[in-house]
């Protein structure tokens, strides 16, 4: 068995959801049992249980582990060995933590630090006088690896342990609708929906940003179907979990994929 993490040592989101997804993919192709580990932030569900998107909701698991469970078995829990331990008992050789840098409770075989390079480590310093969970050089000492979401806009690479090896990768939009569109994003910068849609082509006339893991009322969301006019309202797969069921035809997600530029197969060559 093998416990795969993806972190980072700051709150909010860097990305780690889409490079999870991705090297389970990976995974999955090499022959591996891959199972997700999650702590279903912004969900109500805290007792260890597999997530089922056919029953469970956005509001009691959260949203990423809906996206995690499309793909492979998502297990949800406070407690993390808990929740381990149920994902081996269903089969899992490869345990894959969507966040947890900072959880003890489970020996990592290969930790991997995300970075989103347009944000970086913010001013640098812990919660709450900063956006840090921890100092990047402590979170650092415990991976094998980097992983540079875009360009190092802030200097962030500078800031990490001389040897620590970086890997590059950017995102990549799917192909946007034609026409003008009308976006909103409840994630953790939601600028990054607005870039991905342009570098793809798309003719983003207005993004509406929403906090991150925003649940969605009709209320809120039908004055923005109203406003579009001849554009088309679209968001993220994330916020797409989180729009009540009856609004989402009229709603156009848009996703996204990870390009590497350093393959990250002799990384994953380390996991059983």
């Amino acid at each position: 068995m093998s416990v795969l993490c993806i972190g980072n040592p700051g709150a909010g989101g860097t990305g780690k959801t889409t490079v999870a997804l991705d090297l389970a993919a990976r995974l999955r192709a090499r022959g591996k049992h891959v199972a997700f580990l999650t702590r279903g932030y912004g969900g109500t569900l805290r007792d260890p249980v597999q997530v089922d998107p056919a029953r469970h909701t956005a509001a009691e698991a959260g949203d990423e582990a809906l996206l995690l469970a499309a793909l492979a078995p998502t297990f949800l829990g406070a407690n993390r060995a808990l929740t381990a331990r149920l994902a081996l008992q269903a089969g899992a050789d490869v345990l894959l933590m969507d966040d947890g840098l900072q959880n003890p409770t489970l020996a990592k075989t290969l930790s991997l630090l995300l970075i989103d390079g347009a944000a970086g480590f913010g001013n640098g310093r812990v919660i709450p006088a900063g956006p840090l969970r921890e100092p990047v050089a402590a979170a650092a000492a415990r991976c094998a690896a980097a992983v540079l979401i875009g360009p190092d806009a802030t200097g962030a690479l500078a800031q990490l342990p001389p040897g620590l090896p970086v890997l590059r990768a950017r995102l990549v939009s799917e192909a946007p609708p034609l026409g003008p569109l009308l976006a909103f994003a409840g994630i953790g910068r939601p600028e990054k929906f607005r870039e991905t849609l342009e570098a793809a082509g798309g003719d983003v006339t207005r993004l509406i940003p929403f906090p991150d893991h925003h649940p969605y009322t009709e209320a809120e969301l039908l004055p923005l179907l109203d406003s579009a006019g001849g554009a088309t309202l679209v968001t993220t797969p994330k916020d797409m979990v989180r729009i009540p069921p009856a609004l989402r035809p009229r709603i156009t997600p848009v996703g996204v994929r990870l390009e590497w530029l350093d393959a990250p197969d002799p990384l994953l060559d380390r996991l059983a």
